[in-house]
């Protein structure tokens, strides 16, 4: 269909500039043209100059330009020449395809649709209705997946996923920025956590396998409807937000999964700061030093076991106890009891989340 919208600015131009010029995919199929089609070589290496530039290029003859290389480059538009009236037609003819592209993404691409409802760009009325126009189904079940890579780069990740799931017919690949891909994946029937993790997996495994990017994954609950899309993005989102402040060695990131972590990022700030002056009356816990605050995760981590903790820091187990008494003096609570250690425990998270640099999305 783009193709004939195409055709019909190359053919209204035509009448404009004295040159001859066309508009080519990446693919190197030429959409529409005013009669002159370079060979197939020669347009191959025109699309290779741009691939990777939004700027005006001379290269074999001609004067060439992508659309737009957001997410991606997909289409170009080419001028037989290389003098000024060459680049004047290539610049009019940009602008001119790029709105008719706009325009039709807007009208009938389904990847757009759903970019404006994961980005709250529909009102509900209008969602329904624009599904119904683009024959979507609104009571199926899809899962949202917020991919990000750590590094910037140039190239970003969207090739790489859209290559993964490659049916733009229900699943759809949504690029942010160059380091962050969002993944609307159509599921036949509510999937189990296992199917979830296995996808996410062959994520980053495929993403680190090609780019050799460190990756990650935050997973949202499962939309049944459009209508819950939004929200499933949001909680996706939060995944990686806030599994990385208190799950920093896991990169698959559930929001189903975070726990204390969640209650924590949904509290304000002010009453972070409140409750940690409130637990913490005869000390700061960065009064305590690493020894220290080793012995307290290894505690923990040992269900307030003082023997086998004792055990794993090869430490006698009256050592241990000096250090939970020394704890104790500096802090007021008393680790061996399930009550105050609870309070610490949470403390401990609320003072991390408080000095993390959190990753804001």
């Amino acid at each position: 269909m783009i193709s004939k919208a195409f055709q019909n600015i190359v053919m209204q131009m035509a009448d404009v500039f004295p040159k001859r010029f066309g508009i080519a995919d990446t693919q190197g199929l030429i959409l529409a043209s005013t009669g002159v089609e370079p060979r197939a070589e020669v347009l191959e290496d025109l699309i290779y100059a741009v691939s990777s530039s939004d700027k005006i290029l001379f290269k074999d003859g001609y004067t060439v330009k992508v659309l737009s290389n957001k997410p991606y480059s997909e289409y170009i538009v080419y001028v037989e020449g290389t003098d000024e009236v060459s680049k004047v037609c290539c610049s009019a003819v940009v602008v001119a395809a790029n709105n008719v592209r706009h325009y039709y993404d807007e009208k009938y691409d389904k990847t757009m649709f759903m970019q404006n409802i994961i980005f709250d760009n529909l009102l509900a009325f209008d969602l329904h209705q624009k599904a119904k126009e683009l024959h979507v189904d609104v009571d199926i079940p899809r899962a949202v997946f917020y991919i990000k890579v750590t590094e910037r780069i140039e190239t970003g990740i969207y090739e790489v996923i859209r290559n993964m799931f490659p049916d733009k017919e229900h699943d759809f690949v949504i690029s942010v920025d160059s380091a962050n891909v969002v993944l609307i994946k159509e599921m036949r029937q509510t999937p189990s956590d296992e199917e979830l993790q296995q996808i996410a997996q062959s994520v980053v495994d495929t993403v680190n396998g090609e780019t050799f990017l460190n990756t990650l994954v935050g997973v949202g609950t499962i939309a049944s409807t459009l209508d819950e899309l939004n929200n499933c993005y949001k909680e996706a989102q939060i995944a990686l937000e806030v599994g990385k402040v208190f799950e920093e060695e896991k990169y698959i990131l559930n929001y189903d999964n975070l726990g204390i972590g969640r209650l924590i990022y949904q509290l304000p700030i002010k009453l972070c700061e409140l409750f940690l002056q409130e637990v913490f009356k005869k000390g700061d816990i960065t009064s305590l030093d690493d020894e220290t605050i080793l012995t307290i995760n290894k505690f923990f981590e040992n269900d307030l076991n003082v023997s086998e903790t004792s055990r794993q820091l090869f430490v006698h187990r009256n050592t241990l106890v000096y250090r939970l008494e020394k704890i104790y003096k500096l802090t007021g609570l008393d680790l061996r009891k399930f009550d105050q250690a609870i309070v610490f425990k949470v403390a401990m998270m609320v003072h991390k989340y408080l000095a993390s640099d959190s990753m804001k999305i």
